[in-house]
């Protein structure tokens, strides 16, 4: 027997005064309505109305169940029908999490932008360097900067992620420029501690057709990738930036690429989440929203010729930018 749907033919045949009309208000026959109660009745072991053929009213037994549940089923309603709204309205608390390195360089501007166009929707976001589980963390959406995450989700990507050597045209007008991976043991260089392994992290390089890893020794050494980021803008050493962080200052010469042949891929900045059709309307809405603003986004990447020209004569930028 469902019993909560039987206690809600017993709360409107109670209001209603009728099983017939109780029927009716539920959409189903009348004598659907009365062998739903009489199960109801067994299931309990007391007799929840008095019927006659012209009235029905009920027993003390009856009275005390009607001014327990009526309460309880119109909390039940109203969280019903809630739940079916979200699915026309964008509305509700939207979990987000990501990477702390893909907060303030990447994320927030278009976070800020969905929250205005979205005010209704409270958005929570949750900034861990650990892979982030759906299920685990009750998180609706995950960005994942590297591998594409596991563990059953739908994974969307959205743009490469370069590693790319830079400094600023200041530190290269003191102290020149590196033309071989084995100069940079001759210059200042910024280093990224990772904030799950607290390990510096190596320098990586394409040479040819493989990947080489090189510890570089750093002469100032963060665990932020925005601070490192912001410490090679301020000309205190040569860092080896994602390229996130960098393709912005490049493009506008606070940064001047180096030993651009080496260049490597770093994985990709993934959107992922549970299956779509379980989702409220705001889930779907946010995740089409940031799949339109950063699919393929060149705001965050750089072609090899835009590489090799934003390296070109990096004494020649860096006159350019004193001026």
């Amino acid at each position: 027997m469902n019993e909560i749907r039987a206690v809600t033919i017993f709360v409107r045949a109670a209001t209603l005064g009728s099983l017939r009309r109780a029927a009716v208000d539920q959409g189903i026959s009348p004598q659907a309505a009365s062998h739903a109660v009489m199960q109801l009745e067994k299931e309990l072991g007391v007799r929840l109305f008095h019927r006659t053929t012209r009235k029905l009213s009920l027993t003390e037994e009856g009275q005390r169940l009607f001014d327990s549940v009526k309460p309880a089923l119109s909390v039940l309603s109203s969280a019903l029908d809630e739940a079916r709204r979200s699915k026309e309205e964008a509305n509700g608390l939207l979990r987000v999490s990501a990477p702390r390195s893909l907060g303030l360089p990447v994320l927030w501007p278009y976070f800020a932008e969905f929250q205005q166009l979205h005010p209704n929707v409270q958005l929570e976001v949750q900034l861990d360097d650990r892979f982030t589980d759906l299920v685990t963390e009750r998180s609706d959406v995950g960005f994942r900067a590297g591998p594409p995450p596991s563990g059953g989700s739908i994974a969307r990507r959205l743009v490469p992620i370069q590693l790319i050597v830079c400094a600023s045209p200041e530190y290269i007008e003191r102290n020149g420029a590196p033309r071989t991976i084995e100069e940079l043991d001759q210059h200042r260089c910024t280093g990224y501690r990772r904030a799950n392994t607290g390990k510096l992290a190596q320098w990586q390089f394409r040479i040819g057709d493989e990947i080489v890893y090189r510890d570089v020794p750093a002469a100032i050494c963060v665990n932020d990738t925005e601070i490192e980021t912001q410490a090679v803008l301020s000309g205190l050493g040569i860092g080896q930036l994602g390229s996130f962080n960098a393709t912005t200052h490049i493009k506008s010469g606070r940064l001047i690429p180096l030993l651009t042949q080496h260049v490597t891929d770093y994985g990709t900045i993934y959107i992922y989440y549970g299956h779509r059709t379980e989702q409220p309307l705001r889930v779907k809405i946010f995740i089409e929203f940031m799949i339109e603003r950063m699919a393929d986004n060149r705001n965050f990447f750089l072609s090899p010729s835009e590489l090799r020209a934003a390296q070109a004569t990096p004494r020649g930028r860096a006159a350019r930018g004193r001026g």
